[in-house]
């Protein structure tokens, strides 16, 4: 199959993505939000006009609080994200939302995490990356443990890793690029989205994985490059029409739902273009890749 055949082409297209994402993190870091570095998050409800957002602005810019993020919500609040006020900002925060018209309105909430709680979510956060790659990995070795020939299982474990940090890196190089030039910003639901998507792409992989290993027990007598390449055309139908199902739904859920789920809808899209291009062009082409340089 042409997957197979010209796996070159897809491992220079995902070096080239993998090399961007990565020059990203590098020259512009990540936009963190209070979740990891701290702050003070305010939920601003209003009842009957609602105000522009470049007047709130124009009010923050006067306040004196340093960088703020500012985000409406629904059609009737705003999200504001400050470092952690004092008491005396908090009132001044309150009496600039008040000065700008007399629209009533309501604080919903008021959270502030200090710095060190940020740091704590942070290194929990990337833990729980890690953990659950390590425990896939070992689930994978397991799973195709009775698999010996011509790769060795725990090369089955090898390319999934490859494919899941193909797939947690490319999504993050995004969201940098975004967070730079769009300000979104990476907070615990992003962490939450980018679990979602490895445990998307682990499913696609298994699949076509448990395909090589069913037609290695057939015990036909052909090249194994031949072999993947069969396994990957009879999942390819299969994989395409789940991906696109779930892509239709989060579209939907991107373009028509609450703007606070935009960026978490818009990373899950990502995870499932990205995911199933892995599954389908880097896990299983590596398998090959593995067998002819042993």
């Amino acid at each position: 199959m042409f997957v197979v055949k010209y796996r070159k082409i897809w491992f220079l297209l995902s070096g080239i993505l993998l090399a961007l994402s990565v020059w990203g993190m590098i020259a512009y870091g990540f936009n963190l939000s209070i979740d990891f570095k701290g702050g003070t998050l305010t939920e601003v409800k209003y009842e009957g006009t609602f105000p522009a957002k470049g007047q709130i602005e124009g009010v923050l810019s006067r306040l004196d609080i340093g960088g703020y993020s500012l985000r409406p919500s629904g059609s009737d609040r705003y999200i504001i994200r400050t470092k952690e006020l004092t008491s005396a900002e908090r009132d001044n925060f309150e009496q600039g939302l008040y000065s700008i018209s007399s629209t009533k309105f309501t604080i919903e909430r008021q959270n502030t995490i200090g710095p060190v709680a940020g740091a704590d979510l942070k290194s929990k956060a990337v833990k729980a990356v890690v953990v659950v790659i390590l425990m896939i990995v070992v689930f994978i070795t397991f799973a195709f443990r009775k698999v010996s020939k011509p790769v060795s299982s725990w090369k089955y474990g090898l390319a999934t890793v490859v494919a899941l940090a193909h797939d947690v890196i490319i999504p993050l190089g995004i969201f940098v690029y975004l967070g730079h030039f769009r300000g979104f910003e990476i907070d615990l639901l992003f962490v939450t989205g980018l679990l979602a998507i490895l445990g998307y792409s682990v499913h696609d992989t298994i699949v076509v994985f448990d395909r090589v290993r069913e037609n290695l027990t057939l015990g036909k007598n052909e090249p194994f490059e031949d072999t993947v390449g069969k396994s990957v055309t009879q999942t390819f139908g299969r994989s395409i029409n789940t991906s696109l199902t779930i892509f239709i739904t989060l579209l939907a859920l991107y373009i028509f739902g609450s703007p606070a789920t935009h960026e978490f809808a818009l990373l899950l899209i990502i995870g499932v273009i990205v995911g199933t291009y892995s599954s389908i062009f880097v896990a299983s082409p590596l398998l090959v890749t593995f067998q002819k340089n042993k």
